[in-house]
């Protein structure tokens, strides 16, 4: 494929990042972070925890749609993560 035509993502999966934005006590964050886990860990990727409490510009951002995926800094989810469509964005 030309590179005209190629999408501008990083080709290998640790070149990626994923983080998860969250709050301590949050049940639906702590579902989002199993699958987080697992779906990185299979895939090499890396990723990381950012807490809505701690920081005021993710609090104001996103404090109605936690928890929230992010994908290479670019919002990929919120609520319910779904470890197919997370593969798949990690994948392409």
């Amino acid at each position: 494929m030309s590179p005209l035509f190629r999408r501008n993502t990083p080709a290998v999966p640790r070149d990626r990042l994923v983080t998860l934005v969250g709050k301590p006590g949050c049940h639906l964050c702590d579902d989002a972070q199993v699958v987080v886990e697992k779906v990185c860990g299979e895939l090499g990727v890396p990723w990381e925890l950012k807490d809505i409490t701690e920081d005021r510009e993710l609090h104001d951002t996103y404090w109605e749609q936690i928890p929230v995926v992010l994908v290479d800094g670019a919002q990929h989810t919120f609520w319910r993560v779904n470890e197919d469509r997370l593969r798949k964005a990690l994948s392409d």
